[in-house]
């Protein structure tokens, strides 16, 4: 079966990631759950299909032991992100569908204080969540968001690339790690030398990438990027405890100093389950935060958004009781994403 096929029947259902294993029922995640897909293939044909988007370097090397990461386009010219992958000595996938247009911060019922971070010409804002929580859409409507506003020199650095962006009042250069570059630290220390403005890394993966995007953003670049962390405190103490001991003070205080923000989200399904919203938890670089992160304090960081409101911060617990009480998200399901169950009794 084409994948081509594949992808547009899913895109009708609305579905959101595709899982393809050779020996296993086709399934597609639809608002969150996964659900078996009507297609069904033999297993040949699904080897064939795996198969069918990977390049003959590609194949050789997901025959070595590899994971292959790409994004391909399908004939309604939206993109989709690839990772195939071995598994008990068979070939599987999984396919992130993503929309060709880019959404604005407003269409994704987002916060406006993240418009005013984006508007900032200098500094570190890391957009944070579980796998699936929406940090390239977000991202990219950042991004969007400068590039419609300011005439600025924008740079990504992806694995793979996801969105591609129209140039409108920014010039946007978008580099692929393993195709444009070897990685995500080599680039920046190559975009530092190219004039820009806005720097986008996909995702801060160790010590080299996070120290080079922190040199960047100390630099008066704006640097924006990526975590697999569930909280505003822990992603400060994922990043810290990336670093060698020796360095741990030293990043410390460079966080302090280029702070800017940090975006939890989560995806929740809405009460009729046709959709999802996005539930939020923000962390504005404000004194007070900075002086708590210098001090190693990051445990007060709850304190700190519960009474900064009119800086833009507010809690995860917060934002899931008002998606309650606006009738958008059902109780239960507040409950099952909350990090604090009591502290959200007490929010309703």
């Amino acid at each position: 079966m084409e994948i081509d096929k594949i992808i547009l029947k899913a895109r009708e259902m609305g579905v959101s990631d595709i899982h393809i294993s050779e020996g296993l029922p086709m399934t597609f995640r639809i608002c969150g759950k996964l659900t078996q897909s009507p297609l069904q293939m033999s297993g040949g044909e699904t080897r064939a299909t795996i198969l069918s988007m990977l390049r003959k370097k590609q194949e050789e090397r997901l025959n070595s032991g590899e994971d292959i990461d790409f994004a391909i386009q399908t004939s309604d010219g939206n993109r989709q992100r690839v990772n195939v992958f071995c598994q008990q000595g068979k070939a599987a996938a999984t396919i992130r569908l993503l929309d060709n247009k880019i959404s604005t911060l407003e269409e994704l019922h987002l916060p406006h204080v993240l418009e005013e971070l984006a508007g900032r010409p200098r500094g570190l804002i890391l957009v944070t969540g579980p796998t699936g929580s929406g940090k390239s859409t977000t991202l990219a409507a950042m991004i969007d968001y400068v590039n419609r506003t300011r005439a600025e020199h924008i740079i990504t650095i992806e694995d793979p690339i996801e969105y591609v962006y129209q140039q409108k009042r920014s010039i946007i250069h978008q580099r692929e790690v393993g195709a444009d570059t070897k990685s995500f630290a080599s680039a920046l220390r190559s975009a530092l030398r190219e004039d820009p403005d806005v720097i986008l890394v996909g995702e801060m993966r160790d010590y080299e990438t996070i120290s080079a995007a922190v040199t960047a953003a100390e630099t008066g670049h704006l640097v924006l990027s990526t975590l697999h962390t569930t909280g505003a405190a822990q992603t400060i103490d994922r990043i810290i405890d990336a670093c060698p001991a020796n360095s741990q003070n030293q990043i410390r205080t460079q966080l302090a100093g280029i702070l800017n923000g940090v975006i939890t989200q989560t995806l929740i399904p809405t009460r009729d389950g046709g959709a999802r919203v996005p539930a939020t938890e923000i962390l504005i670089g404000t004194d007070a935060t900075l002086n708590l992160i210098r001090e190693n304090k990051c445990h007060q960081m709850n304190t700190i958004m519960q009474s900064g409101a009119g800086s833009g911060m507010h809690t995860l617990n917060h934002d899931l009781a008002r998606l309650v009480r606006t009738g958008m998200i059902a109780q239960e399901d507040a409950a099952k994403y909350s990090n604090d169950r009591n502290d959200l009794k007490q929010y309703l």
